[in-house]
């Protein structure tokens, strides 16, 4: 499948989650343990933007990336960031153009490998808002194993133990029993950090 494609998929499936989510579950625990839910989104919204503006040729502009405001309507406002890196990446040559992105590397990025850096991030957020909120991530194994090559190239090591790091450092593809999980997912997770057995605390 084309990248714009696979990150197409990825996306639609995170606007699908968020649109789940009701009013008293946007304080929810995530696995990323510095937001709840409302912060996790809130982060994927202004990513999309970003991308979006990189997209554009505007990417190096630090308003790009500033902060998304979700207002009364979190998902609402997700599901715009969402149409307007979706209409974005849509346009003509989109993978032959450089993006800048500040936030990763201090040189522009190839685009068709700036395409790749967002599928991955969706594909593991879609999993993050569905684990939060108690529902199955429905990405197909296609998608999956395109996935799974990008996320195990992602480097390893020291930076991934900083706060601010986007992923944790690489786990085992392991749940919380100690078994691995079936399918590709778990794999991509794991690569990225994040348990594939993860479950919200029952008190939150």
């Amino acid at each position: 499948m084309d990248i714009v494609l696979l990150d197409r998929a990825a996306v639609l499936e995170s606007v699908r989650v968020v649109d789940r989510a009701r009013p008293g579950d946007w304080r929810r625990p995530t696995p990323c343990d510095r937001w709840d839910l409302r912060d996790l989104v809130t982060h994927m919204a202004a990513q999309h933007h970003g991308f979006a503006a990189a997209a554009r040729g505007e990417g190096a502009e630090a308003a790009a990336w500033r902060t998304a405001d979700l207002g009364d309507d979190p998902a609402g406002a997700y599901r715009a960031a969402a149409g307007v890196l979706l209409d974005a990446f849509a346009s003509p040559g989109l993978l032959d153009r450089p993006f800048a992105l500040p936030e990763i590397s201090t040189r522009p990025v190839p685009g068709g490998r700036a395409v790749e850096f967002h599928f991955v991030d969706y594909v593991v957020h879609a999993w993050d808002v569905a684990v939060a909120l108690g529902l199955p991530v429905r990405l197909s194994e296609p998608v999956l194993r395109a996935a799974l090559p990008i996320a195990s190239a992602v480097p390893d090591g020291a930076a991934r133990r900083a706060s601010d790091s986007a992923f944790r450092p690489s786990l085992l593809p392991q749940d919380a029993t100690g078994t691995a999980p079936p399918g590709t997912l778990p794999l991509v997770l794991a690569a990225l950090g994040r348990p594939a057995g993860w479950t919200p605390p029952e008190v939150w």
